[in-house]
Order: C-alpha cells, then structure tokens, then sequence
C-alpha cells in the first residue's frame, strides 16, 4: 500500500461475488464448472470458489483486466454473444438472489501468486480500515501481513485495495493445505511474538473484519 500511484500500468481486477439461492447452490455449480471452461476468452479468469465456512450459498470470482476500456469491450461483447447468453447467462439469471461487484488494484508490493499444488482451501479475508487510506494505516497493515508470510503458516495469494466498492478495504486471499492445516498455522501465530507484535500495531486502524473459507471450483485456474 502506497500513498502515490499503486503501479505503472492500469491492471485491476473485479471482483464479483453472487448470492446463489439455497435450492438452486448445486445446479449453479454444475452449469458454471460446464460453461466457464467455454466462456469467452475475452478477459482472464484468476479463479472461481464457492463458500463453506464464513458465509453460505455464495461464490467468488476474480476478472483481470488491463484497463477500463478492456472492461467495457469484454462486456460489451458478453452482451452480444447469443450461445453465452442463451445456455448460460438467462438460465443462471433466476437462480441469483443477489450480484455485488468491486475494482481493486493489487498492492504495490504484492505479486499475484498461485498455490504450491491442487487440492487446497482458499481462505478470503476482508479488512475494514479505519478512513484515511494507506497513508494512515498502509505501513503497519503491511508489516502485519509480512508477519504472516515470514513464519510460513500461510501461503499469500494476492492482497488486493479497493478502488470501487466500500473504500478502505483489503481483500487477502490465502492458500492452505486443508482447513486443518489452517487452524494449526493461526494457533501457532497466536503463540508467535513477531506475529503479535505486527498486529496489535495494525490493528488499531481495523474497524471490521471477515474471514470466508472458500473451495475452488472446476473451474477455476486457482485450485
């Protein structure tokens, strides 16, 4: 996080999280994991999960785009693809209770990263900052996540700042062996000084806080 331009170029990514209805959970899953691999290759899918613990009845997905006139000719030319449109957009459409999206850049200091090996749980967490931006809370938010990476009971994914959506926000996504294997890492960094010492410094510029467990869909490039 940085108090001037987060990069040199207009890479963002969208973030796009529905709320499925229960009944409809299991069939949504089967007609997207049927029809992304065949989505248009017109924007780049980073990943696509479902919720299991956090939050019921949801999933998670992640566009990258090059800038926003990119955007606008993806969606654009979504629009005008009949196959896209007819075998999967209008039959998901009544099987969606609620649709939210978000333009978040990644942080300067933070590369996209991708998982060691399949088979593991994405853990999505959301920080609610206090007003003022990085310039306020960027540094010690830093330190807190670089606590994490050093002792090695996590693997980062991406940290991601919202643009457009609820200001001051931070999206982390982690990469775990297994639920388990999560629950032993928080254990261990509770009982870790030099991961303690990094949050009670940031926590201080923390309003709200929510952690998601997430599975990765079919799919999904992230798995």
């Amino acid at each position: 996080l940085a108090t001037g331009p987060r990069q040199n170029n207009g890479i963002f990514y969208e973030i796009r999280t529905y709320d499925i209805k229960p009944a409809k959970m299991k069939e949504f899953l089967e007609l997207a994991n049927k029809h992304f691999p065949f989505c248009p290759a017109l924007s780049e899918l980073v990943g696509f999960w479902y919720t299991d613990l956090g939050a019921l009845n949801k999933v998670f997905h992640i566009w990258k785009y090059d800038n926003f006139a990119h955007r606008t000719a993806v969606r654009h030319a979504l629009a005008n693809d009949k196959d896209w449109q007819e075998k999967f957009i209008s039959v998901i459409r009544p099987m969606i209770e609620k649709q939210h999206n978000e333009v978040a850049y990644l942080v300067p200091w933070c590369q996209l990263g991708k998982p060691p090996k399949e088979g593991g749980v994405y853990e999505w967490v959301t920080f609610q900052m206090k007003p003022g931006g990085p310039a306020l809370w960027g540094e010690a938010f830093q330190a807190a996540i670089n606590a994490h990476i050093n002792t090695g009971y996590t693997r980062l994914i991406g940290v991601f700042h919202t643009e457009y959506g609820l200001l001051n926000t931070v999206h982390v996504l982690w990469w775990n062996e297994s639920p388990d294997h999560r629950a032993a890492g928080r254990h261990s960094a509770h009982e870790d000084a030099r991961v303690v010492a990094a949050v009670r410094d940031s926590v201080r510029f923390l309003e709200s806080q929510r952690n998601v467990l997430l599975i990765p869909m079919q799919c999904s490039p992230l798995k």
